[in-house]
């Protein structure tokens, strides 16, 4: 049974145990990411996850966090979003307590050295052009940055070279003092959990106090209004084909559409039952990866449909999309496909709760941006409550072709002349 509860200083905490395995993982999200950043600060929240790796008070190096992991053979990472931050160890069971005293460790006791800090900045902007030169990586990225344009939900989450090697320590440390709260954090513990664990939560985590200063928010996402041509943002790139993005806003964390949302996606580009993947793969060949996802945030979202095209049939591949989205808009998914659909989705979410850490990203972005924490279970009922009608109306309303946005990375001098090769 799923326990959820808060600790003093306003921590929430859940634990997700669950039988017939022998590991357990640890999470802590942290409610942070590049939009609760300002201009000057943008890629903050990034590099202080690079830093929470680089030596503690009582763990000097980063040598010195990485051995005493590898030397349990954990697995461990972090991951840094918009709106989130994360920190993870999946462990076995009789290394819980130590997985815990690490992550405590690290998250509020990092040392912030200004001589690693000043040797990660070169690696951090290594990482950027990593993303940036890859294109099928980086269109994701253009996509929102010409969606959300005039926005902080439109930066880029590792921020620009040019901030990463100017950034002040000391105010990015200031900036991680103020995230880095106890009650601006969820931490959940899944898989074979040792009945000894509230105990050491509460040593590691419990004792750990809130400033006065409250944390930081965001903006209001700034969500392109309706207009005739699509916005455009290309990346310049002597490539054969080209990688494609196209976006339309959606819905947000806690919208109670969410299951239609997923079915919706699942539907147009989910799978490779798809409508997009038999269309523009199987009977037209016009693309080897195409499909459809919902990236959602704390006030809207992002319906992406992405596909990597060879240029000269662009034209076509445009067309066979947009017939796909205009369809959705135009007629009720039929009655197999949305069985299909829910069953689809049925099973992965099976496959997702066999393990311990994807229990643990359920029920903590569960725990961090809805209202009320749902149920694997609970979120399956509803996906079998939604009926064709319901997509239909969402469809209607997130496909606006009036909203779209485009990105590419491909042959194109500028938006005009990628408007121009596709057709529009």
């Amino acid at each position: 049974m799923v326990e959820s509860f808060s600790l003093d200083n306003g921590m929430r905490v859940m634990l997700a145990p669950t039988k017939g395995t022998d590991t357990v993982s640890v999470l802590v999200l942290v409610q942070v990411g590049s939009r609760y950043e300002y201009a000057s600060i943008n890629g903050a929240s990034h590099f202080i996850e690079h830093m929470l790796f680089k030596g503690t008070r009582r763990r000097p190096t980063a040598q010195h966090i990485s051995r005493a992991l590898d030397g349990i053979g954990a697995d461990y990472n972090a991951f840094t979003g918009k709106s989130k931050t994360g920190y993870y160890v999946k462990i076995d069971k009789s290394h819980l307590e130590l997985g815990i005293d690490i992550l405590s460790d690290m998250l509020f006791h990092s040392k912030f050295d200004p001589a690693e800090m000043n040797r990660e900045r070169g690696a951090i902007v290594e990482e950027i052009r990593m993303y940036e030169e890859n294109p099928m990586m980086h269109v994701a990225d253009l996509l929102e940055q010409v969606m959300f344009e005039g926005g902080s939900l439109g930066w880029e989450i590792a921020g620009t070279p040019k901030i990463i090697r100017e950034i002040d320590r000391d105010e990015m440390f200031a900036f991680h003092k103020q995230a880095y709260q106890p009650r601006n954090m969820v931490l959940v513990v899944s898989g074979n959990i040792d009945r000894r664990v509230r105990g050491w939560i509460e040593k590691r985590f419990g004792s750990q106090k809130n400033l006065k200063e409250v944390p930081g928010g965001f903006d209001p996402a700034v969500l392109p209004e309706k207009q005739k041509t699509p916005r455009v943002a290309v990346q310049t790139k002597s490539t054969e084909q080209v990688q494609l993005a196209i976006g339309f806003p959606s819905i947000g964390y806690d919208d109670d559409r969410a299951p239609a949302a997923a079915l919706m996606a699942t539907i147009l580009g989910g799978n490779m039952s798809s409508r997009l993947f038999v269309e523009v793969r199987e009977r037209k060949g016009l693309a080897y990866m195409v499909n459809a996802r919902q990236s959602t945030y704390d006030d809207t979202g992002n319906l992406m449909i992405r596909a990597g095209l060879d240029k000269d049939r662009l034209k076509i591949a445009m067309k066979t999309i947009l017939k796909e989205v205009r369809k959705m808009r135009r007629e009720p998914v039929s009655a197999r496909e949305l069985r299909e659909a829910k069953t689809f989705l049925r099973g992965q979410m099976a496959i997702r709760m066999e393990d311990s850490y994807q229990r643990a990203q359920w029920y903590g972005m569960q725990r961090l941006f809805k209202s009320r924490v749902q149920s694997p279970a609970g979120f399956l009922k509803k996906i079998d409550a939604v009926r064709a009608k319901d997509i239909q109306a969402l469809a209607k309303e997130v496909f606006d072709l009036q909203r779209m946005s485009i990105a590419a990375v491909g042959p194109y001098k500028n938006a005009a002349a990628f408007l121009k090769a596709a057709g529009m």
